[in-house]
Parts: C-alpha cells; structure tokens; sequence
C-alpha cells in the first residue's frame, strides 16, 4: 500500500522545492500514484483550506512563504541607505516579510510606492527574511532601442538600426554598460523624454559586431523580443523526459508510415500512410492515415514547459538558425518522427471516396515508427521516373497509393476551390560563415501539395470531431475581406482591364477567376499580391467563424504541435474528449482560451515580422557589392514619400524617395494608388515595370533606396524639382480619358 506523507512532511517538502510545487511533482516526491493520488488531493485541499497552502494555477506554495517571483512594493531606504521592499501579496500568518533589494547600477532609481515585480531569494536576517534582484517595474515599461554605440568624450550615442528610425539617443557616462565604439547593443530610454535635445537611453546588452553575418537573425530576434534562452527548470523538465511506452496506445509500429519534408528539415512531427479501401461500397476510395508526434505526453499543462511554450507560441525559423518552441530535446528527438525509431503519436484514419470527399474518420492515440525519413525533392524526382536507392522500393506499396489519394484529394479541391495564390517562396543561401551566395524562388513540387492536402484533412477531422463532442478548442479562423480593402482590389483590378463584380457575396471563386484572369500577364503578379494584401490575417479563437481562404467552416490546427502551441491545445481537446489520459485539457487551458488564442496570434505576428526584417537584412547584404547597378522590377507600393518597387531577380523590396524622382512635383492619389506629376502629368501606378539604379544597401537595416531610371521602358527626366503646382488640365484630362477607356474596357468584358 502507498505510503501518504503527513501533512508537515507536505509543507516542508513544498518550501523545500518552491518550483516544482505541481500536485504531479509532489505525487512522484513521494511515490504517489494510482488511486492514492486522490487521498493527496484530499490533504492538499485540507491544507488550503486551513490557510497554510495557497493554490496558483495548478501548483501549490506554503502560505507562510514567498513564491521565487513576485510583486513588491518600495518602502523607501532606511537611514543607513537600504532600500526595502514589502509583497504585495501575503495570506500568511506570522509577520509580513520584509525583502531587502539588491540593486544593480544599472536597475532605475526607486521611490517609496513604487511597484515592482522582483525575483526573491530567502535569506533569513534580524533585519529581513528575503533579498530580491528587480525584474521591472510594474506600470512602467522604457522604449526599447537596438542600436550601433558610438563612443565619445562623455558616453556616447545609439545609431537605431530600425528602418525609419532616424533619431539618435545620447548616453550618459556611467550608463554605457561597458560598450565599445561600433558595437550592437540593445538599450532602454532613460528618465522622461523631452521636447528639446535628444532623448536619454541607458545600455542594458551587449550583443557584438553588428556587420557579422550571424548577427543578421540575432538583431531580429533582440529586436522583436523572441525568448531565445531556455530558462533551467525547462530545460531539467526536458532532460527527464523519456520515451514514451505503448501502454494503452493503439499499436502502429507495423504500418509503413513515412515523413516527407524539406531536405533542410530541423524536426519531423507528421508521418502519413495510404492504402486502397476494400469495401466494395467505397470503390476507388482510399484510407489515409496521418501521424502527429505526441507533444501532450511530454508538455502536460501547468509545467514550466507548457508555460514557456505558451509564452512562445510558436518557432520562429531564420535562414541560420531557428528559435524553437520547445528545448531540443522535445523538439529534435523525443517528439521528431525519426525513422526506425519509436514514437508515441496521435494518428487519425480517414476514408475518402474516389471524388477526394471524405466519408469518415477515426482519431487513434499510438505509438509508431517510421519507415523512411523522405525529402520532397526526391520523392517527387521518383514519382518523375527517376527514383533514387532509398525511395525505389517504397515506390509500389507506399509512394504510389499516396499520389493515388492526392489525385482523388484535387477533385475535391477543385470543387472546394480554396483561394489559389501564386506567390513565390524566396529561399536564402547561406555558406558556412553565415554569406549569402544566392536567393532563389522555392520550386512548388506536387510532393508540397500532397502533404499539404493531407494536413488540411486532417485538420479539418480535428475540429470536426472536437465540435461533435462539444469540446472546447482553438479554431484557426479567417475572416471574410474588409470591404475597404476589397474595394482597393476591384481598383487595381479595372486598372489592369479586369473585373471583380459587386453586389455579391464574395467566394474564394471569384477570387479566383480574377486570378485567373491575371495569369501570365505583365499584371499577374500585381494582382496576387493586390489579392493577399486584400486578405484579412488569420488568428486562434475559441469561437468558430471559419476559413475563408481555404473555404471551410470549420478549421483547427492539429498537425504540428512541435513547433505551435495551437496544435499542443487541440491534441490536449483530444485526449480529453476520447479519454486517453489526465494529460488533456485543464480547467485552467478551457478558462484562458480565449487568453491563449490572442497571445499565439501575436506571436505568430511577432515571428513573422521577425523573419520578414531577417530577410530583409540578407537581401540588402547580398546587394551591397551592387550600388551602382540597374535592376528590374515592378512597382508595388505607392506613398506620400515615395515608390515601393519589387526587384525581379531577388524578390526584395526597394524604395525609390519622391524626391529624387525627377523635375516635378508629384502628387499622390490614395484612392488611385498613384503618384502624378505637376508638369507631365505622367502617372506612377502599381504593376508598371521599372528600372532603377541601386544607390545604397543597407545590410544593418535591411533598407534598400534605388533611384528610378525608367518607367514602362521610357527614360525618366532628371534635374531639381521645378515646385509644386497642380498638374496641367490637359493632363487631367487625358488621365480621366485614359480611366474611362479602363471603365469601357472592363464593361465590355462583363458582357
């Protein structure tokens, strides 16, 4: 019979080990388990009720003690120059501790009142019970800055490399924080920001040469606020994971399942199967079978994993390096699909028909192995006649029932018609030292598509099944396009001679007609991105509104809990709903849904500008030997300030400044998108083909500034500007001409 420990030996256990302080952790502290975990709840409610445990979240803390984080208040310094510190949060007893602060030079000057959240250590004195090292200060959140230092006679000054960010900060003598002339550091404003003189910041990191080629990413990463460093009791939890064993699991370590991913791949968490459907009712149907690496074993919720996956939300992937949801550990062992290697998974078993419509499904918790860990360039060089050693004998009983569900997936996609996007994916080559030696356009492979039709279904059975068990969940919704945003598009649209009706309701059809329509035109690729600027962004919710995009009503991401915590939520929903354990959803994930969903979609926007101003900064390092060159593009932004073009070969963005576009003044027209100058009256509009020259890159940046040398094939005049007169009515004139003959046109197609 299991031993229960006494309520004393609970108490001095919990103020022992104030970290792991989880009903979990202290159930295996002293061998609990079974149906006597129910006789600790019983004692740890015993205690809570009698005061002397309080309960946060799922863990529990003697009420006589301090948690290691905490609010404090400033009480002011004492006569010998101390400042003390009382919590703002006290159910104990005995008398309220009194926390002297560890100030470093660098934390801000305290005032009596002042709030803070501070880290405490217990250091039992006649004078105080605890010491505490300021985290920050509560109600008071300093600009951040990342920036180049420049040393001078007193302190020095921080050159942001934001782009845009033109203004310098000075820094004081003794707030340098040890910098050197020309290094990258990061920086937080210092007192309040005046109307006269520069603004005051004060050094807090040192992050190095800002020109090396690996610091491109580590600027992005400093600069948005990705966690980057695992805290230790994270990194302990996932040390002492071990695999998982098959238990109750369904067994599927026979089933020939394999991974297919990019060659470059840092983690493998979908594996997929196909075989024919034998029941003569389903003649031509097939079962699919898709795989998802079982992160709820590992990440249970309430544990420092969960809390700091949560905080994550999702990896963030550069071209050097990725910043991953969860420690290596999880991420590229314990939950990677690896071949020949055992792993706990939660698969689901779908039957389609010959149409690609799917009839039902099964979800399955298991444990499994793969077969062969696949790329998608060489799966499809084998399904073009040209398999390699290893994809060979996989090529009849596995590669082809594949392509055979894939074909069947299309006809249904097809009738389905999900918007149909066609915009390149930029790939950056790095060599061994972090230089880029090309940019190139990611080919999309038909082995892309499968797998994505495969976890769009799958995806699809989550939410489904969820929903008929009327379990809570995080829904991935895209909202319908704003009107405004719609009525930009139909513009761009009559300007390039083509046509998006009004006064219906808009389908991802008609999205995709206009497409259509663009397809292999100058305008083709203007309108695909006219169309996604057009598109709401999509976003985590506990309410259902559907998905837009790829025109279904319900949606949940389940097929990559690796590396987003959206999918970590689903499978807990799952594990729940099917009763497959304790480790699904807990009261705590069900009341912060709607919490957790707008904290992963802010983090998902964080990553994505994170690796868009990374991109950016390649770009402009790879183009820097080029000043002085021409380049082609397309223009594919208009502002006040200037011209947004889309260089041809690289994809990169550049900006031409209004001034430096030639004699005249230019005025802007935003309902038009388009500039025109007073004099001319020659118009600058989207999609019109440019030429420019480079005239500066900046790789710290990532801004590149090019001048325009011709428009549509014409030479652009050059010279100062002549002022900033209306342009001639004859122009005006001629431009109301030319947007009329646009109108005829666009009328005579909708005949």
């Amino acid at each position: 019979m299991t031993r229960i420990p006494s309520k004393s030996e609970i108490l001095d256990w919990i103020s022992a080990n104030p970290t792991k302080s989880a009903k979990r952790d202290i159930a295996k502290a002293f061998g609990i388990k079974g149906a006597a975990r129910i006789d600790l709840k019983r004692l740890l409610k015993e205690l809570q009720d009698e005061g002397k445990l309080t309960k946060r979240r799922s863990s529990y803390r003697d009420a006589e003690e301090l948690p290691p984080v905490a609010v404090l208040e400033i009480l002011g310094p004492d006569p010998d120059g101390d400042v003390f510190a009382r919590p703002m949060e006290w159910t104990g007893e005995g008398p309220e501790p009194r926390i002297l602060m560890m100030l470093r030079e660098s934390d801000p000057a305290l005032g009596q009142g002042d709030r803070i959240l501070g880290r405490l250590t217990v250091d039992k004195t006649e004078d105080y019970t605890h010491t505490a090292r300021m985290i920050r200060r509560i109600g008071a959140n300093p600009l951040r800055i990342l920036g180049v230092f420049r040393a001078g006679s007193e302190g020095g000054r921080i050159l942001p490399i934001d782009k845009g960010a033109d203004k310098q900060w000075t820094v004081a003598p003794g707030a340098t924080g040890g910098a050197k002339d020309g290094e990258l550091v990061e920086a937080e404003q210092a007192g309040p920001k005046g109307r006269l003189g520069l603004p005051k910041a004060r050094i807090i990191t040192r992050l190095g040469d800002p020109t090396a080629p690996r610091a491109v990413s580590l600027i992005a990463i400093h600069q948005h606020g990705i966690p980057d460093h695992f805290p230790d009791e994270v990194i302990a939890e996932a040390d002492a994971a071990t695999p998982a064993k098959l238990g109750k699991r369904r067994d599927l370590r026979d089933m020939p399942l394999i991974t297919i991913d990019p060659w470059d791949a840092r983690d493998h968490d979908d594996a997929c199967f196909v075989e024919a459907d034998t029941d003569p009712k389903n003649e031509g149907g097939f079962i699919i079978w898709v795989a998802i690496a079982d992160v709820a074993h590992y990440v249970t919720p309430g544990s420092a994993l969960d809390r700091e996956a949560r905080q994550r939300g999702n990896s963030t992937y550069f071209p050097d390096r990725v910043v991953p949801m969860l420690p290596d550990r999880l991420s590229g062992d314990l939950c990677s699909l690896h071949e020949g290697v055992e792993r706990a998974c939660l698969a689901v078993a779908m039957r389609i028909d010959a149409a690609g419509i799917k009839i039902d499904h099964q979800f399955h918790r298991g444990l499994m192995k793969s077969v062969a860990s696949l790329n998608y360039e060489e799966v499809q060089a084998a399904v073009d006649g040209q398999p390699n050693d290893k994809v060979a004998p996989l090529m009849d009983e596995i590669i082809s029932p594949l392509y055979g569900a894939f074909s069947a997936l299309m006809k249904a996609r097809a009738r389905r018609q999900p918007l149909d996007l066609d915009l390149p994916e930029r790939q950056i080559v790095l060599n061994d030292k972090g230089q880029v030696t090309s940019v190139r356009f990611k080919e999309r492979l038909d082995a892309h598509r499968l797998i994505e039709e495969f976890m769009v279904l799958a995806n699809v059975a989550a939410a489904e099944t969820l929903i008929a068990k009327k379990s809570p969940l995080l829904f991935r919704v895209h909202e319908e396009p704003d009107p405004d945003k719609l009525e930009a598009l139909r513009e761009v649209a009559q300007a390039s001679g083509l046509n998006l009706a009004k006064g219906q309701v808009l389908k991802t059809a008609h999205l995709n007609a206009l497409l259509r329509g663009a397809q292999g035109s100058e305008n083709d690729e203007l309108i695909n991105m006219a169309t996604l600027r057009a598109m709401t962004q999509a976003y985590y919710a506990p309410d259902n509104f559907g998905h837009f995009g790829l025109a279904l009503r319900s949606y949940a991401h389940f097929t990559s809990p690796i590396r987003r915590y959206a999918d970590l939520i689903v499978h807990r929903a799952l594990i729940t709903a099917h009763g497959w354990g304790d480790d699904g959803l807990s009261e705590w994930d069900i009341a912060h849904l709607a919490d957790t969903g707008k904290q992963i979609s802010d983090t998902e926007r964080r990553s994505m500008a994170a690796e868009r101003d990374t991109t950016d900064r390649y770009l402009a390092a790879f183009l820097s030997d080029r000043v002085g060159a021409e380049l082609t593009g397309k223009i594919s932004g208009i502002a006040k300030f200037g011209v947004f073009v889309k260089l041809d070969e690289t994809g990169a963005d550049a900006m031409i400044p209004i001034r430096t576009l030639g004699r005249e003044f230019f005025h802007y027209d935003a309902d038009s998108q388009t500039l025109m100058g007073s004099d001319s009256g020659m118009v600058i509009g989207l999609g019109q083909k440019a030429t420019v020259k480079l005239a500066e890159a900046a790789p710290v940046s990532g801004g590149l500034i090019v001048e325009l040398v011709a428009l549509d094939d014409r030479i652009m005049p050059r010279g100062p500007s002549r002022g900033r007169g209306k342009p001639p009515r004859r122009k005006q004139a001629s431009g109301r001409k030319k947007a009329a003959k646009t109108a005829r046109k666009v009328k005579r197609k909708r005949k």
